[in-house]
Order: structure tokens, then sequence, then C-alpha cells
């Protein structure tokens, strides 16, 4: 049990995949409980283990994971974002990821990103960006190499 509480503890006790919190007092084999997921099948993964609720990680199993975009952001063309993680993670630079009819639809995705990126790819200092072009604004998340 150690392993699940020093994962939960670096996580903060959110599940990975949905962003939703997990609840430690609840049991290992509910489907809200509380597991480690083991990313051993990809080796160049930076973090191995990573909290997950038991019904998150098992979907998972099943089908390969979707990170959602919140309906509340006015977005087009949202792009996959665990493809765009790895390709930060591993490559760096500056990718686009969203289409947003105002600035400030753009603005708040922009900072959903960011804020969701410090939990999916702990450690990548990501930043966002919100560009005018076309009569639309676009949203692009940056880093450096780590």
């Amino acid at each position: 049990m150690s392993l699940l509480d020093d994962v939960a503890r670096r996580d903060s006790w959110r599940c990975w995949v949905c962003d939703e919190s997990v609840d430690a007092d609840m049991s290992v084999n509910d489907p809200r409980g509380p597991s480690v997921d083991s990313r051993t099948a990809d080796k160049k993964a930076r973090i191995t283990e990573r909290l997950a609720h038991r019904a998150c990680n098992t979907r998972k199993g099943a089908v390969k994971v979707v990170i959602a975009w919140p309906d509340r952001l006015h977005v087009v063309d949202p792009a996959p974002l665990i493809a765009v993680a790895e390709r930060l993670d591993r490559k760096g630079g500056r990718e686009l990821v969203a289409r947003c009819p105002s600035r400030k639809d753009a603005q708040e995705a922009a900072d959903w990103l960011v804020d969701r990126f410090s939990r999916l790819v702990p450690g990548l200092p990501v930043t966002a960006s919100v560009d005018a072009g076309g009569g639309q604004y676009l949203v692009a998340l940056a880093t450096g190499r780590r």
C-alpha cells in the first residue's frame, strides 16, 4: 500500500485520466477508488506510475486514453491532448492545439491547458499563447526541451 500512498501524495490525490479527485478512504475495489496506473510498457516515460480511479485505469486498458476538453470551453478542432503531451515531452517546441471564436474563449482554454498539463506531465514547463488569425484565435502550447 505504500506505493499507492506515495504515488497518490505526489499526484495530489487526482486521477491523471479524468483529473477528478480520488477519495483516499474509498475501497481500492470500488470503481471510484484509488489505483496505481503502471506505465512500464512505455520505456521513455519519466514517471512510470500515476494515480487513477480504478474504473479509469481499467477502462484505459481496453481503449486508448482520451483526455476530454471541458464542455464549458468553446474550442474548434481541439487537439488530442495525450498525443500533444507526448510530442512536447519528447521534442519540445510549440504546437497549435485549438481554435476559438473569441479572445476570451481562447484565453480560458489556454489557462485550462497550462493547469491541466501541470498534472498530465508533471515537471514539463508548458506555456500557452493566444494569437489572432483568420478571424479566430489560435491557442498554442510551448515548452523547451527538458
